[in-house]
């Protein structure tokens, strides 16, 4: 029988084994693959953890290279302030500022060199001292404009940044900069109506201003060119709405720049207009004549004789354009009579010329919406001195803001409106106080043209406008009396005079005369023609066609009829009594002794801001 064959085993065997080695390296080729994605993705996790400590969590351990803060919702902008046709006058640019966190700088000497290269505003030992300061935040740089904040990010220096800002600009310059004011390096508001309405104009809200632009730029102008000729320290103007109380202008000379903070300092910062106060001089005979007329004490025949100077004590109440005769009503405010004046204020009495001074908004600070407001300055004892000086604006010191709504007052009508700087609201009547009866403005206005067309202001008419207006010409004070030839010269007046939409008013602080003035420096040859030529430059501005017959006068009635002609004692009401040629006592002699009585001697007085003396203002016109 025969023995069956075995089969070969190793090749299978070979093959199992190949097979098992093959799957084991397949196994560990695996697992590494997974360590390693392990590996790779918990690294990954760590920097990305770490990135997120780095960048949100914490400030960092590495410096820092300049760039651009950008927050992700930017604050509101400081709102604009606008004028009455919506010109703009103060907006806010957007700017960066350059700080610097001093412990972030690498090199400091390296840092402060090439700063000042793209910066050389910069003091190299200013930026040196606040980059080795030990605080972590310090500003480098205020306010750049882009092209330096490029350059300062090309110079890629570690621990400086820029942080977003606003630059307040304000487009028409010294303009309208005493209305305005300005903002400091922060935006906070610290003059005008930027830091009147601060939080207003922080909150986003717009303000619109009762100022025109252009008229405003008229004002200037005049001003400007009045200081010149006559080499004055200092000019004040406005503009006023006679029915609204609307300042559509105020400048005061000199001023500053809000654009550059540098300039608002000393004398440029003091807004003349409204914080200061002044003895306005024959300006306030305006308010004696309407008192006088108003409560029944005159008429317009009445008259005052003027023929004597009135002495009291050692001092004289006089006439700069002494006519030396009796003045009616008319005259007296014509011709710019002290004398008759002061005699027209006695009649109506201490107690009434305060109640009208009062209820035409001369005893208080004006409410204009401006910080800087000037308070009046009054007789700390109103005797009856006073009341016959201050009828020629002497003993009371007001500012031209106070003036200018004052004889508002008189000419619209005999309403009292508050002055304000910002637009009303059409349709909204304009809140005011009955001051004077319709027929005593009527009366007023009608005076006021007589001065211009016959009196001290001829030098403001102007033809085909009819103006009325009063000249004014006070010495200014110095200690605890009054300077000779330094003056206050102003003069305010009203158009078009029949029915009056605007008062101007013009004061020049210490002019000087010259050849064309006849050495002259009173408001009636400095002040007069600057209202003559801004009322003829800005009428046609607002619409307003000369007249077709300038020769014809808008100005009809009892004034015309009493128009400056010489009337004998006989013809005129007269409160004072002429002296009597016997020699008994008249009522005038009556009234000068008690002047003398309650005079005593002069008083002396150190107070340079006080209004002086009533007994020495006698001495002045």
């Amino acid at each position: 029988m025969t023995a069956a064959k075995r089969q070969p085993v190793a090749p299978v065997q070979g093959a199992r084994r190949i097979e098992g080695i093959r799957k084991q390296a397949i196994e560990t080729g695996r697992n590494r693959l997974l360590v390693t994605s392990v590996v790779i993705a918990m690294a990954f996790t760590a920097i990305g953890v770490r990135l997120v400590d780095l960048t949100v969590f914490k400030a960092g351990g590495e410096p820092k290279v300049a760039h651009i803060e950008q927050s992700p919702a930017a604050p509101v902008g400081r709102a604009d302030i606008v004028d009455r046709n919506g010109i703009l006058l103060a907006t806010s640019l957007p700017t960066a500022s350059l700080y610097a966190d001093p412990a972030s700088v690498l090199n400091v000497e390296e840092a402060a060199d090439k700063l000042i290269q793209v910066l050389p505003a910069l003091e190299r030992g200013d930026v040196l001292a606040k980059i080795k300061s030990k605080g972590r935040f310090v500003w480098i740089g205020r306010n750049l404009t882009p092209k330096q904040q490029y350059q300062v990010n090309r110079l890629g220096l570690p621990g400086f940044g820029f942080q977003r800002g606003e630059r307040r600009i304000y487009p028409h310059g010294r303009l309208a900069a005493h209305v305005l004011g300005l903002t400091d390096v922060d935006g906070n508001g610290i003059a005008g109506m930027e830091m009147r309405f601060d939080q207003t104009l922080r909150a986003g809200n717009r303000i619109e201003l009762a100022l025109d632009i252009r008229i405003q730029a008229m004002l200037r102008q005049e001003l400007a060119s009045a200081m010149r000729e006559f080499r004055a320290l200092g000019a004040t103007g406005l503009v006023l709405d006679a029915d609204s109380g609307e300042i559509v202008a105020m400048v005061s000379l000199p001023d500053f720049d809000p654009n550059d903070p540098a300039t608002a300092g000393g004398d440029p910062a003091f807004n003349r207009a409204a914080k200061g106060v002044y003895e306005m001089g024959s300006t306030f005979k305006l308010f004696t004549a309407a008192m006088a007329l108003d409560s029944g004490t005159v008429s317009l025949e009445s008259g005052y004789d003027a023929s004597q100077p009135i002495q009291v004590s050692r001092f004289t109440i006089s006439d700069f354009h002494a006519k030396n005769r009796w003045l009616t009503v008319p005259e007296i405010i014509v011709y710019s009579s002290n004398i008759g004046a002061a005699k027209m204020a006695v009649d109506v009495g201490t107690r009434a010329q305060k109640d009208y001074l009062g209820r035409l908004g001369l005893l208080k600070p004006a409410a204009i919406e401006l910080p800087e407001v000037g308070r009046p300055l009054t007789p700390h004892r109103w005797r009856e001195i006073n009341t016959m000086t201050i009828a020629y604006g002497h003993g009371i010191a007001v500012s031209p803001v106070q003036l200018t709504s004052g004889v508002a007052a008189l000419v619209n009508g005999g309403t009292f409106v508050p002055p304000t700087l910002l637009k009303r609201r059409p349709g909204v009547p304009a809140p005011g106080r009955r001051v004077l009866s319709t027929e005593t403005s009527e009366q007023i206005r009608g005076l006021m043209r007589l001065v211009v067309q016959n009196g001290t202001g001829r030098k403001a008419d102007i033809r085909g406008y009819a103006i009325g207006g009063k000249t004014g010409t006070a010495d200014k004070l110095a200690g605890g009396g009054y300077r000779k030839n330094a003056t206050i010269s102003s003069f305010v007046g009203a158009f078009p005079i029949d029915d009056p939409r605007y008062v101007v008013l013009v004061l020049v602080d210490e002019p000087k005369g010259n050849e064309r003035t006849l050495d002259y420096a009173t408001g009636g040859w400095v002040a007069a023609p600057a209202v003559g030529r801004i009322v003829n430059r800005m009428a046609t501005l607002i619409g307003m066609a000369p007249r077709r017959n300038p020769e014809a006068d808008p100005i009809q009635g009892p004034v015309i009829e009493a128009r400056v002609a010489v009337v004998a004692p006989a013809q005129v009401t007269v409160p004072f009594a002429p002296p009597d040629a016997g020699g008994s006592v008249t009522a005038e002699d009556r009234m000068l002794k008690r002047v003398r009585a309650v005079l005593g001697s002069p008083r002396k007085t150190n107070r340079a801001n006080d209004p002086g003396p009533p007994e020495q203002a006698l001495a002045t016109y």
